[in-house]
């Protein structure tokens, strides 16, 4: 599993989200890709980003890509 990260999408940003993780068969994310969002009035967003960055049970899945998107808190 590779953890790719990236700068939240404008809309994302928009919706004040402040994490999304995406597993993902390729480096970007594609149709159909569940994509999992924190938002800043999340209650423990700390510790759900924290379990969302913890990928290791998903090493011999079809995912091969961690795709974290992330802002500032």
């Amino acid at each position: 599993m590779i953890k790719v990260y990236k700068k939240l999408t404008e809309d994302q940003v928009k919706r004040n989200v402040i994490f999304s993780s995406t597993l993902s068969e390729e480096r970007t994310e594609q149709d159909g890709d569940t994509i999992h969002e924190i938002y800043n009035s999340d209650v423990d967003a700390n510790k759900v980003i924290e379990r969302l960055l913890n990928d290791s049970f998903f090493n011999n899945s079809p995912w091969s890509f961690n795709i974290i998107r992330k802002g500032i808190k």
